[in-house]
Formats: structure tokens, sequence, C-alpha cells
């Protein structure tokens, strides 16, 4: 299974495209995976006969384990002895760890099928990746599934690490892990550690089964895989983050009128249509270079503050889902390169072409609710970033304008503006001074500028 970003663990399995027997050369389109980000199509590494699938339609593989073996008619020599895990994770031989060539037909040698070390799981198992250490020291200590799924981690994205997994076993060894089945009642003057009831708050929501009879009068819909993941990526993220939203008001009048004004003459010269999003991303860009804190992430007691501004900009799909491309490096971007990147991806994400680098390395997320009518919205983070801003539909209103010779009324462009963002390390003097920063940029924004 190859590699498919740095926060990418594992794919499934959609569709194999090639069946034992069959001939496959290289480079030749040889099966269809899926992330919690985007679907991908992984080509062939070798040329040969598929003799054997490793893994079926469905299966959720981890990152570098072998999925097929190939007959191939390769002039080198290939040694029998196993192949030797490297540093990356990532079996040597592998050509970007998606198909192992295993046999060489002019000398006859045969390398055995080395299955890897990383235990693969269901989703309906556990939401966790764990690696192949942890899984060793776990096999060893005679640690259940269950029992994992209970140890806090503290590396990246919740992991845990070798040092969670020993601590652990250092307490277990005084306070034995209950099975299931069994129910162990804390003594009067025992207390449940906090480490025990983050890890419980943390674990994913599922929705209830609700048993309906024949007699009712309703249409059951089975969620396709997209709409699963956005299930499990939303509950994650509220029982993640401690979410807080604010909300406040801008005039956009500057913007709509610049942009009704260049819009043609940016078309003609660029060959790109420009929208508000652009406009916007520019804004944002601004602000985070200001307040550096909201271009971050959570791990454990952890801040990480991300030097690159990556924006995921929120993409609806024909389907009704929803997913994120990430425009990178913006802040190094003009409002021309914003632009082509806004409807490259856009373009892309509706036409279901999206590349795993794609949606991939965002550090804030922007998302327009008031394309589809809404007035605001109550966004929720996307993991593992600590905001999200929101942008609601622009209504014509009467707006007091105060000046030096009074107040007046006036006819402006207005629009709400909301951000949800992670309580645990932003608070809400920090929120708000970020909005009402996003407010002065839009609202202050030169007319009489160029592209």
């Amino acid at each position: 299974m190859p590699k498919l970003g740095e926060s990418i663990m594992e794919a499934t399995v959609l569709k194999w495209h090639k069946k034992v027997g069959d001939f496959v050369k290289l480079d030749e389109p040889l099966l269809d995976i899926a992330t919690d980000k985007v679907d991908s199509e992984v080509p062939s590494t070798a040329e040969g006969i598929l003799e054997e699938l490793c893994c079926k339609e469905n299966d959720v593989i981890a990152i570098g384990s072998i999925i097929a073996k190939i007959k191939t008619t390769a002039t080198e020599t290939i040694q029998s002895n196993p192949l030797p895990i490297a540093s990356n994770g990532k079996e040597n031989g592998l050509s970007n760890g998606a198909v192992q060539s295993i046999q060489n037909e002019s000398n006859g040698q045969y390398v055995p099928y080395q299955p890897s070390t990383v235990e693969i799981k269901s989703k309906q198992d556990s939401v966790k990746f764990y690696s192949p250490l942890v899984m060793n020291i776990a096999s060893k200590e005679g640690l259940n599934l269950n029992e994992l799924e209970i140890i806090h981690g503290t590396g990246n994205d919740g992991r845990v690490t070798k040092k969670d997994i020993l601590q652990y076993l250092s307490t277990r060894k005084t306070a034995p892990f209950a099975s299931p089945n069994e129910t162990v009642a804390p003594r009067e003057e025992e207390t449940i550690s906090i480490p025990y009831i983050q890890e419980r708050i943390s674990e994913p929501v599922h929705s209830p089964i609700v048993e309906t009879s024949s007699s009712d009068n309703v249409e059951i819909i089975e969620m396709d895989r997209m709409r699963k993941l956005i299930s499990e990526h939303m509950t994650r993220s509220k029982a993640t983050s401690a979410h807080v939203t604010s909300f406040t008001e801008a005039d956009v009048s500057n913007l709509v009128s610049w942009r009704e004004k260049n819009k043609h003459e940016f078309e003609k010269r660029e060959g790109e249509k420009i929208t508000l999003t652009p406009l916007f991303i520019e804004a944002l860009v601004k602000c985070l270079k200001k307040f550096p804190m909201l271009n971050a992430s959570v791990s454990g007691d952890k801040i990480i503050i991300k030097k690159d501004i990556n924006i995921g900009m929120a993409t609806a799909l024909p389907t009704g889902n929803l997913i994120v491309p990430v425009i990178k490096y913006a802040d190094q971007l003009s409002l021309i390169g914003v632009t082509k990147h806004v409807n490259r991806l856009a373009r892309t994400a509706r036409s279901g072409k999206l590349q795993p680098s794609d949606v991939q390395d965002g550090t804030f997320t922007f998302t327009n609710v008031g394309t589809f009518g809404s007035l605001m919205g109550t966004p929720i983070i996307n993991q593992p970033q600590v905001a999200i801003l929101a942008t609601g539909a622009i209504k014509k209103k009467p707006v007091v304008i105060e000046s030096e010779k009074g107040d007046s009324i006036a006819i402006r462009h207005m629009m709400f503006i909301s951000m949800s963002y992670d309580h645990r390390i932003i608070d809400g003097a920090m929120g708000s001074k970020f909005l009402s920063e996003f407010v002065k940029a839009l609202e202050t924004f030169d007319t009489t500028r160029s592209f």
C-alpha cells in the first residue's frame, strides 16, 4: 500500500481492476483505494503475472503492507531472505510500497511472501491506528484491543506511543484491566484518573440504532462511504476540541463593487473567473500572520504552530457530500495565484479527480455557507486544525454610517461571519480579536488596487 501523505496511515481497497492470472503492465492501474480524504488509483510498480491478491475489496489496509504479489521476468537476482523493514516503516525493495515483485523466472529463485507486522483492523473494530512496535508490545504483554483503546495517547493525533504503552503497563501491574464483562467499582477513597476520563470522552460517538416496525411509513437509506467518513470525522472533532463559536458582521461593499468593476477584465486577461472567495482568503492570510496561534494544531499538551499557511476550502460535491481541498502556501500567492488555485481545486473536486496531495496539510479551513443562502453557521473544526471560519450570505441592508458631520443611513452590502475555534488553546479574547482584524481587512479593502 503506497504512502499517501504524512497523516494517512491506512486506506480502504475499493476495487481491483485485475484478477489473479492477468498480465499487468508497469504503471497500469491495478486498483482503486480510498482514504479518509480522497479516492485515488494505484498503478502497478512491476510488470508480470498477477499471482495473488493479499486483500479483498473493502478491506482496510495499513500503509506499507503488501497488497499483491506479481510474478515478474526481471533479470536481477532477488534474495530469498525476508525483506527488512526500513526506518520509515516501508519494506525495502518496494517501489512506493504498492506491489512487491516476488519471483525471478530467469533463475527460478523465489522470495516467500512476508506479511506486514502491522495488524490490519477494520474500522468497525477501531478508529485508531497502532504502530507495529506498539502492537508487538501489546501482543507480548497480552493486551487486547479493548484495553489498547483506553490508553491515553500523547503522540501525533492522539496516537499511542511506546512511552504511553510502557507507562500504562507499569500501572497495569497494580491495577489490572477489567474485561468488558467485568465491572470493577472503585473504593470510596479512589478516584478515576483524568487521562482515563479524557480517553473515554475522546471516543467516537455513534448514533443509536433505531428499530422500526414494518408498519412505519419510512424510507431507510444506507450512508455512502464518504458520508460515513464525514459522520465519523465530525463526531470525533466535537469530542476532541472544546468548540466555541464567535460571530461578527462586516460591511463588504468595497469588495462587491471592486469585483463587479474588475471581473470582466480579470477573466479576459487571466482566463479565470474571480469570485469573492479569493478576496476572503487573501484577508484570512493577512490575519493568520498576525495571529499564528490560529494556524496551529494540538498534540497532547503541546501546541504546534504551523509556519506555512495552507487554507482548506470547503467544497460541496454534486452528491451533496463535502470535501476540503487545500491551497498550499497561500501566504506566498498573489490574488491571481489564489484565484487560479481556488478555481482549479473546485473544478477538480466536483469532477472527482482530486489527488491525495490536494487534500493534505491544511492548517486553517474556510467555508462559505452563504453560497446556499445561510446567513451564518456554526462550523465544526476540521481536525487537527484549531479553527474554521464561515462567511454567510451577503445582503443589502440599511446601515448607520458614522462620520464627523454626523450619522447617516445608507444601503450597504452586509455579511455575517462566524468562527469556531478550539477553546483549549484559543480563548474568547483572541478569537474575537482575530474576527475584528478580519472585518477590518474586508472593510478597508482598497477599491483602487489592481489585480
